[in-house]
């Protein structure tokens, strides 16, 4: 049996159900640049399935307004920037208010692994500030020293469903894709781990829950239930 050493995390969705404060945040960051878009939760959810999110408002901007160039007078991607921006600091604040805690259990199996010897990282396309904000409220100012590898939107701009982000996870581990489990909420999020070779558990959100999770080894209502040696079991009938 191929022995279990590393747990992979995503981040939005999986470690903690962020994505009604995101759509808040582009709410707001619209209204402060003037413009009349508001994201409710059915499009959201559609958009959802585009990964990152300056190509979310990119993708919005093509598919609804085609003929909007600029807001004022800068260019389509210098718009974009600012409002990504905007909404950046905006969900920054709400994660410091406290409006997003960390799922059910994620906390708990991260410090067990951790102190049972397994080796921990993070792959995922939102940007490292998101990060940061969140796992420094949730675990405190030393977070980043229970985590060997943190892969995200600034060192893996290809976006999932492209594995790059966890390719690139593996190769700074130094691990074979059979000796790691990748924890995600998303189809695209399980796409990119299978194409990396990864078995995944999913923890699907109500943004995600309707997807198709075909081939995740575990498909749970959260992680709250799990522990390590449950995790060991799961990694052995997959390998």
């Amino acid at each position: 049996m191929t022995t279990l050493n590393a747990l992979i995390f995503d981040v939005d969705g999986t470690l903690a159900d962020t994505e009604m404060v995101h759509m808040a945040s582009f709410n707001q960051a619209f209204a402060e640049e003037g413009l009349d878009w508001n994201w409710d939760v059915p499009l959201y959810t559609e958009l959802l399935n585009i990964s990152g999110g300056k190509e979310r408002i990119r993708h919005y901007w093509m598919q609804q307004h085609p003929d909007m160039k600029d807001i004022d007078g800068g260019g389509l991607q210098d718009t974009i920037e600012r409002l990504h921006a905007i909404k950046t600091a905006a969900y920054e604040s709400a994660v410091q208010q406290g409006l997003v805690q960390l799922r059910p259990g994620v906390l708990a199996l991260i410090e067990t692994a951790h102190a049972q010897g397994l080796r921990l990282a993070i792959a995922t396309t939102t940007s490292p500030v998101n990060i940061a904000v969140l796992l420094r409220g949730a675990i405190g100012p030393h977070w980043k020293d229970l985590f060997a590898v943190i892969e995200d939107a600034s060192t893996a701009p290809k976006k999932k469903p492209n594995p790059q982000v966890y390719l690139q996870t593996l190769a700074r581990l130094g691990l074979p894709a059979n000796q790691c489990l990748a924890f995600e909420d998303s189809s695209n999020g399980l796409q990119a781990a299978k194409s990396a070779g990864l078995a995944t558990i999913i923890t699907p959100t109500g943004f995600t829950a309707h997807q198709d999770f075909s081939g995740a080894a575990q498909v749970l209502t959260d992680l709250g239930a799990v522990d390590v040696a449950q995790l060991r079991t799961w990694h052995g009938q997959q390998h």
